[in-house]
């Protein structure tokens, strides 16, 4: 009798390991995505936060005047360091910005996601501070 010297692995064995492979891909991914979307949708509530914040500031150096578009970030002190609102279509982490109505009596600033996969809500915030949002419906 004679003795083979089998080295490697066998088709069945490659195929087992490429199925539980897989399998966890499969589970993995749809959860690494919601993860992704809830953090774009924090960050977005956070970002319209600190906009609001950087508006009641400019407020209560203005008597009570709120900034008009591009005040925030242009003159003299900041009041944020980034022009959400004038990015240029590009979306950060996701979501677009925009100030449609800001205006010398209040602000409203809205986050919209730039696709369904990077969110799932549109907020808003208003004067006040006052933050809300919907379901995002994509167009």
């Amino acid at each position: 009798m004679r003795i083979r010297n089998q080295k490697g692995f066998t088709l069945v064995e490659i195929m087992i390991v490429v199925a539980i492979i897989a399998l966890l891909a499969a589970i993995a991914i749809p959860n690494l995505l919601r993860a992704k979307m809830s953090a774009n949708e924090a960050l977005a509530q956070s970002t319209l936060r600190a906009m609001s914040t950087a508006a009641e500031t400019f407020a209560s150096a203005h008597n009570g005047t709120y900034p008009t578009a591009g005040q925030l970030t242009t003159g003299g002190p900041k009041y944020i360091e980034v022009d959400y609102c004038d990015a240029g279509g590009n979306p950060r982490s996701g979501y677009n910005y925009t100030c449609p109505t800001q205006t010398t009596t209040g602000y409203s600033f809205v986050a919209t996601p730039a696709s369904a996969s990077t969110g799932s809500k549109t907020f808003t915030i208003v004067t006040g501070g006052v933050l809300s949002n919907v379901d995002f419906v994509a167009q």
